[in-house]
């Protein structure tokens, strides 16, 4: 049996972006782990993508287009999907314009190279294409406000912090490369907090844990920040380095520290402890993504960078704020920015694309599985099945790709060659196939160029994937960051990053000064289902991340027949923990499998993020389609929902 290794770069929606080393016997995986040469990896891979071969071997797995007929994808050649799709797209804009087109590209793979298809679409028409973004957009969206920039220090600079606040975020499910960071951290001395509703397998990690109100990290933020200024510890230099100081410390001064408490259930003991640990610093904040999907979500993050910037941890090595790391700076794009005749908004396609006058006519789909992954996925679904024309391009059959007319089958991340930046560390990588794909998949690149060319695009590139990548890579190639130098070490810290994001005292935006928020956020604005048979009382739904779960892809036996739903025993009393139990908001119900935890909050739900809309897994079917403050995010949190017999 012949044995090799090869190296390459995981490219899903994850803030690791992992270097990875494939065993092959005889040309087929046998094994992955993480690339012990590789700075953040350093050895190890997550659960999901260590046993990615079995979801690649799988049933569900797509290797050869697919064309609807008599109502059935059926498989059908490259030519006669091509064909059939060019000549779509030219009948469409001839009869209705361009904008009767829709291009959606998600994050399904985080590849810079999947920005080619947006190339396509723009030299066809401009095409209409979506707007927001249902993952980070509240949360970049309030930094760049505040900031200039969404991005953060070094990763490797929380070493040189006194304290750390992972205020929402789980990093032993959602950032797991991040946890031997926060170990070595606590070794040499820092103390971890933990702030969050729920109680997750992170908390074991903190010296204090605080499970505050749902939503209510706007308000503890507040209460923090009314301790400084009553105690004088607010940074001397603030005022000069914050625009807006003076109507921040109004907002801040509207409650005294006791009401502020008590709008988060943590007690005032509780918020004069953690405002100790900002006014002793360093201090980083870690901002998880979550409180950033609600409707005031933008606030709450703008709420946190304040608080950074005001006790003075933001200039400051060990300090910081950190909700993104830019991964795409160090990428040339490959084309100018265009106005689009049209825009979808992500967190409300569903309705968007159903009232759209003119109607859409044609919508593909890259790195993307909507069906699953957004709000009002009833809608969602109901407005790609009304769509006259779809094409998706996937390695999986999803619940978007079985109401296609055409599936195209693409690498998986073990097939697939790109460029990686990471959302969660400054190194980039390049991915490369370690498998050779089955003979009737293609890679994106030359699918976008086969169309370009039946679509008559004279001007879009024909270069070969080596020579895209070395584009791509022109801004920081002559800075020891080009193609040769990212095959040769796996995986190299971009130039363009500084070890501390503002070294000089002042942060990017026009004035070079902190935007302090200076408008208190409107109230949430939310429902509950009416309560019937014994129901529970309102609860808020958390549809989180899993060990198990990429977004929509589940490895090993995934959800099975249901997915599940847990509570505190007491959010239910009397229904035994294993019954199945009806879960309904205003927006759906959903049947699941009842779970108990009694470390929980008795006012919160919890359901696995990304279960399959076909199988009745989803818990997007229960979430109503409502956008964010800033950054036309996805309100994803602000959902209450009863439990009861089904």
């Amino acid at each position: 049996m012949a044995q090799h290794k090869a190296r390459t770069t995981c490219n899903r929606d994850c803030p690791d972006a992992c270097g990875i080393i494939a065993t092959l016997d005889d040309g087929v995986v046998t094994k992955l782990e993480g690339d012990p040469a590789h700075p953040v990896t350093k050895g190890f891979l997550c659960f999901r993508t260590s046993r990615f071969p079995e979801l690649m071997a799988s049933s569900v797995r797509v290797a050869q287009p697919m064309v609807r007929r008599n109502n059935r994808l059926e498989p059908a050649t490259w030519e006669v999907a091509l064909s059939l799709i060019a000549a779509k797209l030219v009948q469409v804009r001839e009869e209705s314009g361009a904008e009767a087109i829709f291009h959606y590209r998600a994050g399904g793979s985080l590849g810079i190279l999947k920005h080619m298809t947006d190339l396509l679409f723009d030299e066809f028409g401009p095409c209409t294409t979506k707007v927001g973004d249902v993952c980070s957009g509240a949360g970049e969206a309030a930094q760049q406000t505040d900031f200039g920039t969404s991005d953060s220090n070094d990763l490797f600079d929380l070493l040189n912090s006194k304290h750390i606040v992972l205020w929402g975020k789980n990093p032993r499910v959602s950032n797991v490369h991040l946890v031997p960071v926060l170990n070595d951290a606590k070794k040499g001395g820092t103390q971890i907090v933990s702030i969050d509703p729920l109680h997750h397998k992170s908390s074991s990690l903190a010296d204090c844990s605080m499970q505050l109100r749902p939503g209510s990290d706007y308000e503890l933020a507040m209460g923090v920040a009314r301790v400084l200024f009553d105690s004088c510890q607010v940074h001397p230099d603030a005022p000069d380095y914050c625009d807006n100081f003076d109507a921040y410390r109004a907002l801040v001064h509207q409650c005294d520290v006791a009401q502020w408490a008590a709008k988060t259930d943590l007690s005032e003991a509780d918020v004069r402890l953690l405002a100790e640990r900002f006014a002793e610093g360093p201090t980083a904040i870690l901002v998880g993504w979550g409180m950033q999907r609600r409707q005031r979500g933008g606030a709450i993050v703008r709420a946190l960078d304040a608080l950074c910037a005001i006790s003075g941890n933001l200039f400051r090595s060990g300090g910081g704020v950190s909700f993104y790391f830019a991964r795409r700076k160090s990428f040339r794009a490959f084309g100018p920015v265009v106005k689009h005749p049209r825009t979808i908004r992500e967190p409300l396609l569903g309705q968007d694309m159903l009232a759209a006058d003119p109607p859409i006519r044609v919508m593909w789909v890259t790195a993307g599985n909507p069906v699953s992954m957004l709000p009002d996925a009833k809608n969602v679904a109901k407005a790609i099945e009304q769509t006259e024309f779809v094409v998706v391009a996937d390695c999986l059959m999803t619940d978007t790709a079985r109401r296609a007319d055409v599936v195209l089958p693409i690498p998986t991340l073990l097939e697939d060659s790109d460029l990686l930046g990471s959302y969660g560390h400054h190194w980039i990588a390049e991915s490369q196939p370690v498998v050779a794909a089955p003979s009737g998949v293609r890679h994106e690149v030359r699918i976008f160029q086969d169309l370009a060319k039946r679509l008559g695009l004279e001007d879009y590139p024909q270069a070969s994937i080596d020579q895209l990548k070395r584009k791509a890579l022109a801004t920081v190639s002559g800075q020891g960051a080009g193609l040769d130098s990212l095959r040769r070490s796996g995986a190299l810290r971009s130039p363009l990053a500084s070890p501390l994001l503002f070294s000089d005292g002042r942060v990017l935006t026009k004035s070079g000064r902190v935007q302090l928020l200076d408008v208190a956020p409107d109230e949430v604005q939310t429902s509950a289902p009416p309560a019937k048979n014994s129901s529970s009382e309102p609860l808020w739904l958390f549809s989180n991340s899993t060990a198990k779960s990429q977004g929509s892809q589940w490895v090993g036996d995934g959800l099975g027949d249901r997915s599940w739903i847990k509570v505190h025993p007491d959010a239910l009393p009397g229904i035994a923990e294993g019954t199945i139990v009806k879960v309904a908001s205003t927006t759906g119900e959903i049947e699941v499998e009842l779970r108990h935890d009694a470390q929980q909050r008795v006012d919160v739900a919890i359901m696995p993020k990304g279960g399959h809309f076909d199988r009745g897994q989803s818990a997007n079917v229960l979430i109503a389609a409502r956008a964010t403050d800033v950054g036309l995010g996805a309100a994803y949190l602000d959902c209450l929902v009863r439990i009861g017999p089904r």
